[in-house]
């Protein structure tokens, strides 16, 4: 092999063993973003969870009120 030859040869290894360090570090950032991801998306499931029990719970009061008014108005 030619001096030329490996000179080439070590260079595109030297490329390649770059680019695989660049690959490496987006794969890592790109692991905790989707970390990052998935415990916001579950805390946001959590708080969705319970504005929709509130909401269930104001609902029924007001019902609840309504139905005492109408009882009200009829016994008036």
């Amino acid at each position: 092999m030619s001096d030329t030859t490996k000179t080439q040869l070590d260079l595109e290894l030297v490329r390649l063993a770059k680019r695989i360090e660049e690959l490496v570090a987006t794969v890592e950032h790109l692991k905790e973003e989707n970390r990052a991801l998935r415990q916001r998306h579950e805390s946001l499931s959590t708080e969705r969870a319970s504005l929709l029990h509130k909401n269930e719970q104001v609902r029924t009061r007001v019902e609840a009120m309504i139905g005492r008014l109408k009882t009200m108005e009829h016994g008036a």
